[in-house]
């Protein structure tokens, strides 16, 4: 939960209040920008799990940084909600036609606000949910930030963790190492790739007698997989 980080693209103060304000009661992390520059700014310095992007911005409209996310490689699938005070149904459709995950029509209440972030951050991200995840004899709890094997507390270390978490979040899908360093450390991160070998060479120390579920693929990369 801590490192799922929400930015706020919204100029005015009171939403902006309301919403960080949620989001955090929620346990997630925020960062609140007011214009589509400096959103922009603050995406190429650090990529966000999500963003709350308003509609209205002093600079230019949100729909145009929306535009420029998903024209862009590197962001185009960062998941999007646009907070909206328009209702008209060809406004709501031109959201989505132009990449909007969802959107929220203001004025809205916190519990659907964080209900939206929960289900999208599930479908589009599934390693920064909430849910437990269960592999094997292995339970990952994300809101303790514990794991169990065969129903036994384990030690485990924060970057063993977090790598086990996108594993099990990413089930028989095969990541190269690249991959998993983007994906798991960041791509503002300065971890060589022979580093995954090493985390996941102590991942399975840790995993015990469910180390086999972490599986080398030859000349690719790992993968979870529970099958024989």
């Amino acid at each position: 939960m801590a490192d799922t980080t929400i930015l706020i693209v919204e100029d005015e103060p009171a939403i902006v209040e309301l919403v960080s304000f949620t989001l955090k009661a929620a346990g997630w992390s925020t960062v609140a920008v007011g214009s589509t520059g400096e959103a922009w700014d603050f995406i190429q310095r650090r990529t966000p799990q999500l963003i709350l992007l308003d509609w209205m911005l002093p600079d230019q409209s949100g729909l145009r940084l929306l535009s420029k996310i998903r024209s862009d490689r590197q962001f185009n699938e960062i998941p999007v909600i646009m907070l909206t005070a328009k209702s008209m149904e060809e406004d709501k459709i031109a959201g989505l036609d132009h990449g909007a995950d969802d959107y929220v029509t203001k004025p809205f209440s916190p519990r659907e606000l964080t209900a939206r972030v929960k289900a999208l951050l599930r479908r589009k991200a599934p390693e920064h949910s909430q849910t437990a995840l269960t592999a094997g004899p292995v339970v990952l709890d994300p809101v303790s930030c514990t794991v169990r094997i065969h129903d036994q507390k384990v030690e485990i270390g924060h970057a063993e963790y977090k790598l086990l978490k996108f594993f099990m979040a990413h089930p028989e899908r095969v990541f190269s190492r690249s991959q998993l360093l983007d994906k798991v450390w960041g791509d503002h991160v300065v971890i060589e790739e022979r580093t995954v070998d090493v985390h996941v060479l102590r991942l399975r120390k840790v995993l015990k007698s469910a180390e086999n579920l972490i599986r080398t693929v030859r000349s690719v990369g790992y993968m979870l997989s529970e099958k024989p």
